[in-house]
C-alpha cells in the first residue's frame, strides 16, 4: 500500500507510484457463490481505501440476507452501503454516479452493466464466465483426469462460472470417455441404477430448470444422442448429470453458457481441430488442458485466448492466490485475487520530479 519507487528512470529525476483509492465501488453480488463473491471481493475494495455500495442477489436470497446482517453489524453505512431486493433495484444502483462496478454474471448482464458504467465513465470489473473448453489429449489416462474433472463439473451441479462447459475428446477415445466417466458418476450420485437426488444439489429455480432442459431438448431435436443422465424433474429442479454426443453445429448448448450438469462432447483427430473448435466461440474464463506432452500443452495455448488456464487439474489458476484471475472478451475484464485485487480496485498514481 505505500508508495513505490521507480529506479530505473529515463527522463525524471526520481518518481514513484502511488495507489490511491477509485473512490466508490458498486458491488453486486452472484447467487452461486453468495459468500464468496460477496466477501472476497470487498475485502479488495476496502483494502484499497475504496467505500463500497453492495448489492446481494435476490436468487439466493437466505443466504444474501445473511450477508446483509454480517455487513450491516461489522461496517458504518457510509463506509459499506448494503441493499436487498429484485433487479429493480439493481437497475437503480446502476443509475448513480460510482467510480468503479464489480459484476460477476452473465455476458448479457456485464453488457447491461458496461453500458452503464459508461454515462459515468466508472471503471469496471467484470467476471462473465462463458463456454470454458476441457480438452483431453489422445495419451492422457481419462481415470487420471476424471476426479477433477467430474468435480469441476458437478459442484454446484455445474452452477460454476469455471465450470467446463464442453469437453474435447479423440474420436477414437469417445467411447472408453463414455464408460469410464459412468462409472465414476454412478458411484456417486445413484444407487441400483437410480439417481438419488439428495446426493447432488439442485437447479437454483423453475427458470434455471427451463433454460438447461432447453438445451438438452433443442440438442436431441437436432440430432444428438444422450450418452447418460438427460432425466430431469421440474417439481424438485433435478436434472441429472447429462453427456450429450454428436452435438450438431448451431445447437443452443454449444452456444450458450450452460451452467448447469449437461457436458456436451466434441470429437476431434488432430490438435488442430480442436484448437480450430476452441476459437470459434468465444473467449472463455478458463481453458482446461490435460496432458502429459509439453507440446500439445503449448500448441493449445499458444494458439487460443481465455481468462486463465489450469492443466491436469480444475480451476487451480482460480484457487492460486498468487495469480490474477479475470475473463478476456466475452469471459469478462479486469482481475483480481491477492495483489491483484488490490491493483483491480486502486488507481495507480505517478508522481516524478523534473529536479
Amino acid at each position: 500500500m505505500a508508495p513505490t519507487k521507480v529506479e530505473e528512470l529515463a527522463i525524471a529525476k526520481s518518481a514513484y507510484i502511488r495507489y490511491e483509492s477509485r473512490g466508490v465501488v458498486l458491488l453486486f453480488g452472484a447467487w452461486n457463490f453468495p459468500v464468496t463473491l460477496l466477501f472476497e471481493p470487498l475485502v479488495s475494495i476496502i483494502a484499497t481505501g475504496n467505500t463500497a455500495i453492495v448489492k446481494t442477489n435476490e436468487v439466493s436470497a437466505a443466504v444474501a440476507a445473511v450477508g446483509s446482517k454480517i455487513l450491516e453489524e461489522v461496517f458504518d453505512e457510509k463506509d459499506v452501503a448494503v441493499f436487498d431486493g429484485d433487479p429493480s433495484v439493481s437497475t437503480a444502483l446502476l443509475e448513480l454516479p460510482v467510480d468503479h462496478i464489480f459484476f460477476t454474471g452473465s455476458p448479457a448482464v456485464g453488457r447491461v452493466v458496461m453500458a452503464a458504467a459508461a454515462k459515468h465513465l466508472a471503471s469496471v470489473t467484470l467476471e462473465l464466465g462463458g463456454k470454458s473448453p476441457l480438452i483431453i489429449d489422445d495419451k492422457y489416462d481419462i481415470n487420471e483426469a476424471m476426479p477433477s474433472l467430474i468435480f469441476g463439473k458437478y459442484l454446484n451441479d455445474g452452477q460454476v462460472c469455471t465450470s467446463p462447459d464442453y469437453l474435447l475428446v479423440p474420436n477414437n477415445r469417445i467411447e472408453e470417455f463414455v464408460e469410464i466417466f459412468k462409472q465414476n458418476i454412478t458411484g456417486m450420485f445413484y444407487s441400483d441404477g437410480n439417481y438419488l437426488p439428495e446426493s447432488n444439489t439442485h437447479i437454483v429455480n423453475e427458470r434455471g430448470f427451463d433454460r438447461i432442459k432447453s438445451y438438452i431438448d433443442d440438442a436431441v431435436e437436432r440430432g444428438a444422442t444422450i450418452a447418460f443422465g438427460g432425466n430431469s424433474n421440474r417439481d424438485t429442479l433435478t436434472i441429472e448429470p447429462s453427456i450429450l454426443l454428436n452435438v450438431s453445429e448451431g445447437s443452443a448448448v454449444l452456444e450458450n453458457e450452460i451452467f448447469g450438469p449437461v457436458l456436451p462432447v466434441v470429437g476431434y483427430d488432430d490438435p488442430t481441430e480442436a484448437v480450430s473448435f476452441i476459437q470459434s466461440q468465444t473467449k472463455p474464463l478458463a481453458l482446461y488442458i490435460y496432458s502429459d506432452n509439453e507440446g500439445f500443452v503449448n500448441q493449445i495455448i499458444d494458439n487460443t485466448s481465455s481468462g486463465g488456464i489450469t492443466v491436469n487439474g480444475w480451476a487451480t489458476h482460480f484457487m492460486e492466490q498468487s495469480l490474477p484471475f479475470g475473463g478476456v472478451g466475452d469471459s469478462g475484464m479486469g482481475a483480481y485475487h491477492g495483489i491483484f485485487g488490490f491493483r483491480e480496485l486502486s488507481h495507480a498514481r505517478a508522481v516524478a520530479f523534473a529536479k
